[in-house]
């Protein structure tokens, strides 16, 4: 099967490598300024009125041709230390402001002005730095994996910026250190483009312009930002980020007396070059990262849930884009964490950027500390990627998890190490793209069937798109710093996990319709998909096919049905419910097809609404899946909103039957651009589970900030306390 996917890649190489570079008609000089700038929306100064103006965006969505009718002025300019841009955003006057919070996850939502920077000209991994119209501030590191580009905005940095509004426009004001960036010192050349969303109008426009089908990110379509002369290496080399923190807290299940708590730590980052970044982490401190969000499991498999932890986010993408979907040969989340309580980590260090235009590394080693049920562990991984042909990577790592304890020999006994070797292609159009993987793992059990193989070719354009890809696992690819949730089968019977290797088949195609320009429909279109799974040796698994038929109206709102049918065999008893009293269902197989209805409001009302109903036959009998969220806005400052999930299930006599609640009411009040307030419920009844987390954040300077976080946990059932806490963590920010 590898040999196939390489020859349709080479195959299509031919005629698909070369397309349109937006590199070589949008271009913009950049010169060096020796006056002072002063970061307060105004302009005031006289470089703005003398440096090279971007006038005119392009339509990006819900059309892709023409130029954009809101008029959006951009400047840019730099000096010894920051790099300074400019943006006059005109329009009527009616914004939408979602909230004034960092990061929001509606920063889309929200009047915005954007600016995706790649310093390295890669085409493939860079940053994007933003405000919306309320000054809220937005960064994040964007990577190209294929053809749909990532923004991981965990990862945070310094930088400034100002906004002021006006009856008819309004300004934003930016400055962007260098110490926060990594780039090539000697590169005069950097890829660059700018995203603003009219929120009135509900249209993106960028300052490239290039088809809809590809994210106004995605840095394949970036203009040129052409420097007068190379940027210098950035001054100011070390950063130190101490914390201290406390708390007080008390087990009433375990009926203990109250505990309380203090902790000192220091996380560092060295400039080792203007593009290589060596980051310590020293008894690191995670009290303020969000809570994982609860949500209902039927299936028979481990969910996934992102990585927070700001130590293991920078560059992050050299390490965990490996692997697919269905297998993660790394996963950050393994190491501190067993069950999703926290295991202490000792110290981390990672090295990581660019060593050349062309190849980027990574290396990080992790020491968890010992507890009373787990001995020390060392977490290490080292990366390596290097773009050939224009948008390609060839890719490898190793991984390494050791416990810290040896025999009698002063040998390690307990070890798990992972390596693999990737090509990703893409197009320098972007349209077709693919991937081989190879990953291997062993263990001090030495086992045989350690391998994982995959591929993928797909096709992108406009208006159809289509692929397939395959994943060959072995039953003992075993990656302790990973997630591969297929393989482990539970038994409910024996109550043990198995691990059963497997073959699985995934090809997809869909269509997208764009009516006429006026239209209430912004675009419509049908997509099915199929996954095959077999086990090894031939024996059928499942299969799950499903079609979906989706309506974009150009009000926001979004409508979409959907059909899905499954063909499932059990390979063991299973417990799907959890509950007490009932007959497991039996290791047989089973067939059925259940149906959906979703609907989501104009999120840019100050009432919307999500809503999704799905009902049909579930294993040996049915199941009824009703939620939906309601969200107030107070523009700018308050979102309020509840959100309800309920999994009526029913297996047919002694297999049993459950009814699921997972209610979740929450309020984010924005005080100001640096003070916040977070609180959320959530009452599941799955889990048997009442949770009350409630977050205060000050940033009272720049990457500086004061958390006070209060957590309590209930039962379902009575309302007992679990427990309590209240903790407190302030970091303080030094340029060294």
């Amino acid at each position: 099967m590898k040999k196939y996917v390489i020859l349709l890649l080479i195959g299509f190489n031919f005629w698909s490598l070369y397309g349109q570079d937006t590199r070589d008609r949008y271009q913009l000089s950049l010169k060096k300024t020796t006056e002072k700038i002063i970061i307060d929306g105004q302009l005031n100064e006289p470089i703005w009125q003398n440096t090279e103006l971007v006038d005119q965006m392009m339509n990006h969505w819900p059309i892709d041709t023409g130029a954009a009718q809101a008029i959006t002025h951009v400047k840019m300019t730099y000096d010894e230390h920051f790099i300074y841009i400019s943006a006059v955003c005109y329009d009527n006057g009616k914004r939408i402001i979602q909230s004034l919070k960092r990061d929001d996850s509606n920063h889309w939502q929200s009047d915005n002005f954007n600016v995706a920077i790649d310093p390295i000209n890669q085409r493939t991994n860079g940053f994007i730095f933003a405000t919306n119209a309320g000054g809220a501030q937005y960064e994040g590191m964007i990577s190209v994996r294929g053809n749909d580009p990532d923004i991981d905005t965990n990862w945070d940095n310094k930088w400034y910026s100002e906004v002021k509004q006006f009856d008819d426009r309004w300004v934003v004001e930016m400055a962007i250190p260098f110490k926060s960036l990594r780039y090539n010192s000697s590169n005069t050349t950097w890829g660059i483009n700018f995203i603003r969303s009219d929120m009135e109008n509900n249209v993106f426009s960028t300052w490239t312009q290039f088809p809809l089908n590809y994210a106004g990110i995605d840095f394949g379509y970036n203009g040129v930002l052409q420097w007068d002369e190379a940027p210098k290496q950035s001054k100011g080399k070390v950063v130190l980020i101490p914390y201290i923190s406390g708390g007080i807290s008390k087990d009433h299940e375990e009926n203990e007396s109250t505990s309380y708590n203090s902790d000192i730590g220091l996380d560092a980052k060295i400039a080792l070059t203007s593009s290589l970044n060596l980051d310590l982490t020293v008894n690191p401190d995670f009290s303020n990262v969000d809570v994982d969000q609860q949500v209902t499991n039927l299936s028979r498999f481990s969910l996934f849930f992102p990585e927070k932890r700001n130590f293991f986010l920078e560059n992050s993408d050299i390490f965990s884009n490996f692997g697919t979907w269905q297998t993660r040969p790394f996963f950050s989340r393994r190491i501190g964490l067993d069950g999703g309580v926290q295991i202490p980590i000792l110290y981390g260090v990672r090295l990581s950027g660019n060593l050349t235009d062309d190849t980027r590394i990574g290396i990080m080693d992790v020491q968890t500390r010992s507890t009373d049920e787990l001995e020390a562990q060392n977490y290490a991984i080292a990366a390596i990627q290097n773009r050939v042909l224009k948008r390609s990577i060839i890719k490898g790592f190793v991984a390494n998890r050791q416990a810290s304890v040896t025999d009698e020999n002063g040998t390690f006994q307990d070890y798990n190490r992972v390596g693999g070797l990737e090509f990703d292609y893409l197009s320098n159009n972007g349209n077709l793209g693919g991937s081989v993987k190879y990953h291997h793992s062993t263990t001090d059990e030495k086992l045989s069937d350690r391998g994982s193989t995959s591929g993928e070719v797909y096709y992108n354009v406009k208006r159809f798109f289509t692929g397939f890809n395959f994943t060959k696992v072995g039953e003992n690819f075993i990656t302790d710093m990973g997630f591969t949730p297929r393989l482990n089968n539970y038994d409910a019977a024996l109550d043990t996990t198995v691990r059963i290797g497997y073959n699985s088949m995934n090809p997809w195609i869909g269509f997208n319709f764009y009516p006429k320009s006026g239209s209430k429909v912004n675009m419509h279109g049908p997509r099915t998909w199929t996954v095959w799974t077999m086990n090894k040796g031939g024996e059928f698994n499942e299969r799950r096919t499903s079609f979906v038929y989706f309506v974009n109206f150009a009000d926001k709102s979004e409508i979409r049905v959907d059909v899905q049918n499954k063909d499932v065999k059990l390979p063991f008893e299973t417990d799907l419910l959890g509950e007490d009293n009932i007959t497991f269902l039996p290791a047989e197989r089973y067939q059925f097809t259940d149906f959906g209805l979703r609907y989501e409001s104009d999120p840019r009302k100050v009432l919307s609404v999500k809503s999704a109903v799905r009902y049909g036959d579930f294993f040996s009998g049915t199941k009824l899946t009703f939620s939906s969220t309601v969200n107030f806005r107070q523009q700018p400052w308050g979102n309020f909103g509840v959100s309800y999930t309920q999994n009526k299930v029913d297996l047919g006599g002694e297999f049993g039957s459950t009814n699921l609640h997972l209610i979740g009411p929450t309020a984010q009040i924005s005080f100001s651009n640096a003070i916040f307030w977070t609180s959320f419920l959530q009452y599941n009844t799955q889990a048997e589970n009442f949770n009350l987390n409630s977050r205060f954040q000050w940033r009272f300077k720049s990457m500086s900030d004061l958390f006070i976080v209060y957590s309590e946990n209930y039962t379902t059932t009575n309302f007992n306390v679990k427990n309590r806490g209240l903790v407190f963590k302030l970091t303080y920010w030094f340029n060294v």
